[in-house]
């Protein structure tokens, strides 16, 4: 706790830097240039050490994942789609609220790039693809319900990058509340959630008043998430 709190203090001093063509913010203009981030514990906050280690492989937080050049070949792709929508303030399962939501399935030389990464790191070699990549705009207002993904539509995996704003992913033990864990999701990261913590825990993002990670606040702003998903198995339709 006394090295998170440090953290967090020493972050808000260091110098930040903001690309021109991308919207900017009190806390998600943050870059951390000296790996300060990388000593805490993987990000990942819990209600017991035990439930952090046994799940240790299957939740990821990998910070600085993308550079501030990356994001804003990312933004300036989907932006003009994205500015054409309105925030809806319901969903059809009433998963999310205060956001705007579209697919692609072409992207720039940059971009594509990018996600050849997210998938080389976060996704079995030869695992097939969720069609078009998913991509979620949350305004500051915003937030994902606690929820679990249909095994219909989707496989182990989920892999999402963090654009224009930190914020705080919080996972619940499907039957058993007192057994959770928070993830710290800075800007310019990518977070990777497989198997039982994919689908034996809810996931959501926490609203703006309420995103505190570790006893410390994590102010929140319009956020876009670009978000990968395999397919699912014969294996996984079957033992649901």
């Amino acid at each position: 706790m006394k090295l998170l709190q440090r953290a967090l203090t020493q972050i808000t001093a260091l110098n930040v830097r903001k690309c021109r063509r991308c919207p900017s913010s009190t806390n998600s203009t943050i870059c951390v240039t000296g790996g300060l981030f990388s000593q805490l514990e993987h990000y990942v906050d819990g209600s017991s050490r035990d439930l952090i280690q046994r799940l240790s492989t299957q939740v990821e937080v990998r910070p600085q994942f993308i550079s501030e050049e990356e994001e804003c070949a990312l933004f300036q792709e989907l932006e003009p789609g994205l500015k054409r929508k309105r925030y809806q303030f319901d969903h059809w399962d009433d998963a999310i609220h205060g956001y705007r939501e579209t697919e692609r399935g072409t992207w720039g030389s940059v971009c594509e790039g990018v996600l050849r990464r997210v998938k080389s790191v976060a996704f079995p070699e030869g695992s097939p693809l969720l069609g078009p990549v998913h991509v979620l705009d949350l305004d500051k207002a915003g937030y994902i319900k606690p929820h679990i993904d249909s095994i219909k539509f989707c496989g182990s995996t989920i892999a999402g990058l963090s654009l224009l704003s930190d914020s705080v992913m919080r996972l619940v033990k499907e039957d058993d509340a007192n057994q959770w864990l928070d993830l710290l999701l800075p800007r310019y990261s990518l977070y990777i959630l497989r198997d039982t913590a994919r689908y034996g825990f809810t996931h959501e993002i926490l609203k703006d008043e309420q995103s505190v990670f570790s006893g410390r606040r994590v102010p929140r702003q319009r956020r876009i998430s670009v978000i990968c998903r395999n397919l699912p198995t014969e294996k996984q339709e079957t033992c649901r």
